[in-house]
């Protein structure tokens, strides 16, 4: 039995989605969550700042005594994840685009991507989607661009939001994609306003549950559980300016910490 925390990082509130659901899977597990909102977005940044910035954020957590790692950013996994492996001992989890599954699921063998300018120009998710080519799919890739501005500012009215969204989907959708990959944890928060605008037979694809269950089986593997019956803390600390409830809720008390 461990009960120290799983600690999971995002460059904002976006991780957070991944969290809702594992504190659902785990309600006796503890929790850590980095918000690093005054680097955000990491979208645009180099490799070696998203490098940088994420063994940064992973150095905290285990300075916070996290007994495993969470990427929970798709921009930090497709381009630090390697590295961070390198250099940390405890297990590391990343959450990539869910290409895969999209691949098994279309019968139009078109499939849309909607994620991060660096996701999308990454090696890891060249070699992913280049690993695919023989099934004769074409994958249309979106930028999200200022999405993730968009959700960590909260302002937004939907009116405004539905017409940048379907500026990047109809491109898409005219290709005659039958499923979208959510390729960013932020997007996630988007999920309801997207089904709004996509036609019925185009199915949604993220990653949470998937990885959710994988945290789970690695926690079972290093027999690393918190086998307590008492439900568990979930701590979210931020660096930047205060986040926005908008999307998160009013449930978790947000903590200012310098990291």
């Amino acid at each position: 039995m461990d009960n120290r925390p799983i600690g999971l990082f995002d460059s904002g509130i976006g991780g957070i989605s991944i969290l809702d659901k594992l504190k659902e899977l785990l309600p006796n597990e503890n929790f850590i969550f980095l918000a690093d909102n005054k680097n955000c977005p990491y979208g645009y940044k180099s490799k070696k700042e998203i490098i940088f910035l994420s063994t940064k954020n992973c150095e905290k957590l285990i300075e916070l005594n996290c007994k495993v790692l969470v990427v929970a950013c798709n921009t930090a996994t497709t381009n630090a994840i390697e590295k961070l492996r390198e250099v940390i001992d405890i297990p590391i989890i990343g959450i990539e685009p869910g290409i895969k599954p999209a691949i098994s699921y279309t019968k139009t063998k078109n499939i849309g991507i909607l994620a991060t300018e660096k996701t999308l120009n990454s090696k890891l998710f060249f070699e992913t989607t280049n690993d695919n080519k023989i099934h004769d799919i074409k994958i249309h890739e979106q930028i999200g661009y200022k999405l993730v501005n968009i959700i960590e500012d909260g302002i937004i009215s939907k009116k405004e939001l539905d017409a940048i969204l379907k500026l990047y989907l109809n491109p898409m959708i005219d290709k005659n994609i039958d499923c979208l990959v959510l390729g960013c944890t932020h997007y996630h928060y988007l999920k309801d306003n997207i089904k709004e605008i996509l036609p019925p037979g185009i199915s949604i694809i993220d990653t949470i549950t998937p990885v959710n269950k994988h945290i789970k089986n690695v926690l079972i593997l290093n027999e690393s559980l918190n086998l307590h019956k008492n439900k568990g803390y979930v701590k979210i600390f931020y660096n930047g300016e205060k986040l926005s409830e908008k999307y998160i809720g009013k449930e978790y008390k947000l903590n200012y910490l310098e990291f």
